[in-house]
């Protein structure tokens, strides 16, 4: 059972005590409160799709994908911050927006979703509850936020060295996974559907641990090595550029990322130096970033 946190940065955002503000504005009071507590965020539209436009909307195909790295607002989870200045910012530049997503796998929480879905002929939380009994585990006491559709969002905590992939209907009929790269649509949204809510008795809790045996069924074992030719090329070239256009927040995940994928690619052991200097000029202490690096190394196989 999970213990009631009594430190309210723990605690998922309340809500606003101006029901007849415009809604954008009460779209950002939300999402200001959530990155009080440590929750990225970026503003939503109604149709649950980011707000801002990609800048990057018009190029050809053969353009590589930006996730940032120019500087410009539009890329979706990838412009997630906690910086209130930063946040401001992006919901001044999305008017229309209203409601917010919180990024997932970012610290402090490393934030983990368990989407309940309730598609026709499924039973989400019947499957849950059977993976748990089969896998012998229990979901403890954590924030449940519920969905228009009458779905049920967990939210869990992951270890800060894990990286938990994005699925649908991987897990089991109807649950889908919000993991690295995903966001969660933020209680106090309002979308074409209707508002998302946390359910009474869960906003004081703190996003739960996941259980081991589930998180073990979240991540699947590292894909084989697969060696470039050369020391890194374009393709480690786009992971240091990756690893510089990370703002407050993301840092340390934006580097596990880029590290987990260069170990992947038979280029981690060169490129280790290049990540680490990137990362530090973003302001990560070069200590945390070779840990972050010997991470992923360690999850990739990659030493």
């Amino acid at each position: 059972m999970a213990a009631i946190d009594p430190h309210p940065a723990h605690r998922p955002p309340a809500a606003p005590s101006t029901p007849n503000a415009p809604l954008a504005t009460l779209a950002l009071a939300h999402a200001l409160s959530a990155a009080e507590r440590g929750l990225a965020v970026i503003p939503l539209s109604r149709s649950k799709l980011p707000a801002l436009p990609s800048p990057h909307r018009d190029d050809p195909p053969s353009v590589p994908r930006c996730h940032g790295e120019c500087g410009l607002p539009g890329h979706g989870v990838y412009d997630a911050s906690t910086d209130p200045r930063r946040i401001r910012a992006l919901f001044a530049a999305a008017p229309r927006a209203t409601g917010y997503g919180i990024a997932c796998g970012l610290p402090p929480h490393h934030l983990i979703g368990v989407d309940l879905d309730t598609k026709a002929g499924t039973n989400s939380t019947a499957s849950l509850r059977e993976l748990a009994l089969r896998h012998l585990f229990t979901i403890p006491d954590t924030v449940v936020v519920s969905t228009p559709s009458g779905g049920r969002h967990l939210w869990l905590s992951g270890p800060p060295d894990v990286v938990v992939p994005n699925s649908a209907g991987r897990l089991a009929p109807g649950i889908d996974i919000r993991g690295a790269g995903g966001y969660l649509v933020g209680p106090g949204s309002r979308t074409e559907h209707g508002v998302y809510g946390t359910v009474p008795g869960t906003a004081h809790l703190a996003p739960a641990p996941c259980p081991p045996a589930l998180l073990r069924l979240l991540t699947p074992p590292p894909r084989p090595h697969h060696p470039a030719p050369g020391p890194g090329g374009q393709h480690g070239t786009g992971l240091v550029q990756f690893v510089l256009g990370a703002h407050e927040g993301q840092r340390n995940t934006r580097l596990f990322w880029a590290a987990c994928r260069a170990y992947e690619n038979g280029i981690g052991d060169t490129l280790a130096d290049a990540l680490t200097t990137a990362a530090i000029q973003t302001g990560l202490p070069e200590r945390e970033a070779r840990s972050t690096i010997a991470s992923a190394a360690r999850l990739t196989g990659g030493s």
